[in-house]
């Protein structure tokens, strides 16, 4: 076979070849700009975008054509990090937001109305228990909280009025991991979709719409960026789900806002995407810089890569954590001693993540010590980057919870939370035994304390005279 034949070849079979994974992370959703032969995707860092004529801004503004018109409800730098996103999730399409917590209250916010009811798992992060409990109650929303393990819980907590059940694919800080084809089976049998935070995991990991999850919800701070320096959020509509079944006026219903236009009559699959940006979107105005949306491209080039090495490292922190006998439990799915072992297999087969907790022994006076002990180890409130994180669960990300809600989503005084970065193995541990020492130090230092608060001197019997 010569060379042009194989050129040939190649060109034909592009239009059917299911590129692999890493491939996608490279290539989806852009190709090099025609203009100026530009590989990377330009940074359009503009706030609004010249019509072409008086008709098509009409048009556009109509919904009906697909153009930009202001940066933000959509970019093309945006568009490029969102097509790729939902290439490597497997989803119809994207929208994407200023940050985490924006997208996933764009995404309830797009879903219900006033009087509606959520289930979700109770084990996820404190900030989103937050924004469950509290935020969407000022909307008249009220929302069940479950044991994501119960499957028996989320079929009893759903109501005539439920609109979606969320979880997250490894719950923060606890470590569960949910079983996504059955709880998305429970959800479908109520014509009710499956929402699924996949932060912890990535797509590199795990991929919730091949196990029928709907709606894919990402912080793209984390693992996304890979390198914490940008705060954003996607939301990936599978667009499988019947949003046209009767349960969902606020998106199958005509709108008011767009004279009777219905979105999932109009657009089909991607009438909920089309609600999310065009009006959720447009009205919260939570948009995603351009220049944001540029490094998350870049991060998701590097996704497959980095992932190896934060799940590899994980698996050696979590081995030499499980044996210390400063550890009472270390809940991480990747070891065979956890309950969750076999659904890491079956979900998470190319490993368990790399953020995880353990609890230590001792509480919040041994854990303050271990903390400020460590100095490779960065105290801060993320994870996902490439350096390893380290944080006190109780006194920060869930501090708005009270101690009935720690304790539903596995957050104990002494529960620590590490996000395991890309140093070298052997230097992570070194820093973390440099903690743990701290951690015993500090606990001898207790117990010697109340020893001898506990002892008192012996006295002389008191002489009674009659």
């Amino acid at each position: 076979m010569t060379t042009a034949d194989r050129m040939k070849r190649t060109q034909d079979d592009s239009e059917t070849r299911e590129f692999g994974f890493e491939t996608r992370a490279i290539h989806a959703g852009h190709r090099p700009d025609p203009t100026t032969g530009a590989s990377a995707p330009p940074i359009y860092q503009t706030a609004g975008f010249v019509f072409e004529d008086t008709e098509s801004a009409a048009a556009y503004f109509n919904l009906q054509e697909y153009g930009n018109i202001y940066s933000r409800i959509m970019n093309p730098t945006v568009a490029a990090f969102e097509e790729r996103i939902a290439n490597l999730e497997g989803g119809a399409g994207a929208v994407a937001f200023a940050s985490g917590m924006a997208a996933q209250m764009a995404t309830f916010y797009t879903l219900v109305q006033p009087g509606d009811h959520l289930v979700a798992s109770q084990a996820v992060y404190g900030g989103t228990v937050t924004q469950l409990k509290h935020t969407l109650a000022k909307l008249s929303v009220d929302v069940t909280l479950v044991d994501p393990d119960d499957l028996s819980a989320w079929e009893a907590a759903i109501r005539p009025n439920t609109r979606a059940c969320f979880g997250e694919t490894i719950g923060n800080p606890g470590g569960n991991i949910l079983d996504i084809a059955a709880v998305a089976s429970v959800a479908h049998d109520h014509g009710i979709p499956l929402i699924v935070d996949n932060t912890f995991a990535s797509p590199a990991l795990c991929r919730p719409i091949e196990w029928g999850a709907d709606i894919v919800l990402h912080s793209a701070t984390k693992y996304i960026d890979g390198h914490g320096t940008s705060i954003g959020g996607v939301t990936i509509d599978s667009g499988a789900f019947n949003w046209s079944n009767g349960r969902f006026p606020a998106v199958a219903e005509p709108s008011a806002e767009y004279h009777g236009l219905a979105f999932h009559e109009t657009f089909g699959v991607y009438g909920y995407l089309m609600k999310l940006r065009a009006e959720t979107l447009r009205d919260l105005g939570a948009a995603l810089s351009p220049f944001n949306a540029f490094l998350y491209t870049l991060g998701l080039e590097t996704l497959p890569v980095r992932m190896e090495r934060h799940v590899r490292n994980a698996m050696g922190v979590a081995s030499f954590l499980e044996g210390h006998p400063m550890v009472e439990r270390v809940r991480y799915a990747g070891l065979e001693s956890s309950p969750y072992h076999a659904l890491a297999q079956r979900y998470l087969p190319q490993g368990a993540g790399a953020v995880f907790a353990f609890d230590l022994k001792g509480g919040r006076t041994n854990g303050r010590a271990f903390i400020e002990a460590l100095r490779l180890w960065s105290h801060l409130a993320n994870v996902g980057d490439t350096k390893s994180l380290v944080i006190h669960p109780a006194s920060t990300t869930h501090r708005q919870l009270n101690d009935e809600e720690l304790a539903s989503t596995g957050v104990a005084p002494g529960t620590i939370r590490l996000s395991v970065g890309h140093e070298t193995l052997d230097d992570l541990i070194w820093d973390l035994e440099n903690g743990l020492r701290a951690a015993q130090a500090t606990q001898e230092k207790t117990q010697a304390a109340a020893h001898a608060a506990n002892t008192t001197e012996p006295t002389e019997p008191t002489q009674v005279t009659l």
